[in-house]
């Protein structure tokens, strides 16, 4: 098994291996609470739009957030758990987020557009040489899928409001938490 295969199966359970170091190591501050969901919602909605595009394995998508960055819903979850790690008011756990981020989240984006490269040899050539990797342009892509609309159904289909949800819990847990150091 290579690295990129092992990141690719160990991201999503990773990350509920954080989840303990995220209380243990949590001080939030209401500023920081607030910060931080302003930070998490932003990602929550990022995830929202972009699954609302996605037909996985069907075809490129290129439209909706997919014009701007390769990967809406990866820069979703870098922003919904650097919200997190901000509304812990624990720069150590901000520092164990991005670590966790990059060496698990990077290679598994790398290994992606190897597969869809693979997939749609014909236009992801293109469509990778004008559309970032991560971090989104401010143009949209010119040659995107002008058929290709937001679905809301996707949005239940993937699943994504497990994200919602996960979100809330942990959320409801750091402000908890606050409560309880603030009395």
């Amino acid at each position: 098994m290579t690295y990129r295969e092992f990141a690719q199966r160990i991201r999503v359970p990773g990350g509920f291996i954080l989840l303990p170091l995220l209380f243990v190591l949590s001080r939030p501050t209401s500023s920081m609470l607030i910060a931080g969901m302003a930070v998490a919602c932003f990602g929550l909605g990022m995830r929202a739009w972009a699954s609302g595009y996605l037909r996985k394995n069907e075809e490129l998508t290129t439209a909706g957030p997919y014009a701007y960055t390769r990967n809406p819903l990866y820069l979703g979850t870098l922003f919904l758990g650097a919200g997190a790690a901000l509304a812990s008011g624990s720069m150590i756990f901000v520092l164990l987020f991005a670590a966790f981020y990059i060496a698990l989240y990077l290679p598994v984006i790398h290994a992606e557009a190897e597969t869809m490269n693979k997939m749609f040899p014909d236009s992801y050539a293109g469509y990778s040489n004008h559309v970032p990797i991560l971090l989104p342009k401010l143009t949209r892509y010119r040659a995107a899928a002008k058929g290709q609309r937001f679905d809301p159904s996707l949005y239940l289909k993937h699943r994504e409001y497990q994200a919602a949800i996960g979100f809330v819990v942990v959320y409801s847990l750091l402000v908890l938490k606050w409560i309880v150091l603030s009395n």
